[in-house]
């Protein structure tokens, strides 16, 4: 009989145990779920984005916007547009109902210049600091994108989850400056120039452009996928994704190239799954 109660007494003790032991796990996984974006009273203005409430408010003189899940996944992951944020959003959409922010600050006059990713530094602190976002974000980049996407994830691949740029421009002296196959853009050019502070002397010889500044990345290890079309003339693939993914292998590096057959300066892909999963495997 002694022998039963002290059995007895195991088991209960054990299931005692074990019932702490959950309720301290379910107190960390409670901890650590993610935090919806609250801007300051008065400082956004609230929207709907496909569904989801959108903010546009103000940071470093920059327009901004957050558009907020309607659950936040565990460790408030954040995918981060780099330009034409209402251009082919199919992933950043999905990516939403997985529990992510999207954010986005427009810089797009400013071709990812030092200038660009300074801005881009103030919007990283105050949504890592003051809100509670990863510090690991995918940044997402159309066209133009490439530059201040790679510009500033090149200043700091530990703040990098993953970079996914469709049809990315990767050297401003292909596009805008059509110094190579492409025809260039003369406004766009001059505009870049400007924002650099160079003459086309200085913007020739510069040695900043995403194709230039790859090591960091590779040595951080952040993988990369690109998509480009295969009869894109703007941005020719030889002087941007082919000459980077040939670079970024060289280095060690694991990037990921899709081709859309017939295609030209046109982003989106008809099945957008594969920029979907991997971006929810690299930055949740």
């Amino acid at each position: 009989m002694r022998a039963d109660r002290s059995t007895r007494r195991r088991e209960v003790v054990g299931a005692v145990g074990i019932g702490a032991l959950a309720l301290v796990l379910g107190g960390c996984t409670l901890r650590r779920a993610g935090r919806p974006f609250e801007p300051p009273p008065g400082s956004a203005v609230p929207a709907v984005w496909h569904g989801y409430e959108r903010f546009d408010f103000t940071v470093d003189g920059r327009h901004c916007i957050i558009v907020r899940p309607e659950r936040v996944a565990p460790g408030t992951p954040w995918v981060w547009r780099a330009t034409f944020f209402e251009q082919r959003p199919e992933v950043e959409v999905a990516l939403l109902a997985r529990g992510f922010h999207v954010a986005y600050m427009e810089v797009t006059d400013l071709c990812g210049s030092p200038a660009a990713v300074a801005h881009w530094d103030a919007f990283y602190r105050q949504l890592t600091t003051a809100h509670g976002f990863a510090a690991r974000p995918a940044l997402t980049a159309i066209s133009r994108g490439g530059l201040i996407a790679y510009n500033w994830a090149a200043a700091h691949p530990d703040r990098v989850a993953c970079i996914y740029a469709d049809v990315p421009v990767c050297d401003f002296k292909s596009w805008p400056g059509g110094k190579g196959h492409g025809p260039g853009e003369a406004a766009e050019w001059q505009r870049c120039l400007d924002a650099y502070g160079f003459d086309e002397a200085q913007a020739l010889s510069y040695a900043g452009n995403p194709v230039d500044q790859l090591g960091p990345l590779a040595d951080a290890g952040v993988p990369l996928l690109h998509a480009v079309g295969d009869t894109d003339h703007l941005v020719p693939f030889d002087e941007n994704t082919g000459l980077l993914a040939q670079r970024y292998r060289e280095l060690g590096g694991d990037i990921e190239v899709i081709v859309k057959p017939g295609v030209g300066h046109e982003p989106g892909l008809d099945d957008p799954t594969p920029v979907i999963e991997f971006i929810a495997v690299h930055a949740e």
